[in-house]
């Protein structure tokens, strides 16, 4: 089994968007973010990512989003494959992509 996890931040300086979407794309990966210009590129450029996770998280400790995440996974009640899906401290969004 390959690596399930990649990182794009820091280390690719400059990369856009469009083409994070198109990674998700080609390589089959869900993309989780605290950028919101997702919503906007699905919904209104009509771009399909295999599922985007966007945390609405203003602040959390560094771990948190993973544990949180991992959790969710872990009780088997939601998926996140098609989906955008907004997590606030209050409540769990999904739209269809």
């Amino acid at each position: 089994m390959g690596n399930l996890l990649k990182h794009i931040g820091a280390s690719n300086v400059g990369i856009k968007d469009k083409e994070v979407i198109q990674l998700s794309i080609d390589e089959g990966r869900i993309i989780t973010t605290f950028d919101s210009d997702f919503g906007e590129l699905i919904f209104k450029k009509s771009m399909s990512p295999i599922g985007v996770i966007y945390f609405r998280w203003k602040e959390f400790k560094p771990r948190e989003p993973g544990e949180y995440l991992h959790q969710l996974i872990q009780e088997g009640k939601i998926g996140f494959e098609g989906y955008l899906t907004v997590i606030s401290r209050r409540q769990i969004r999904q739209r269809i992509i």
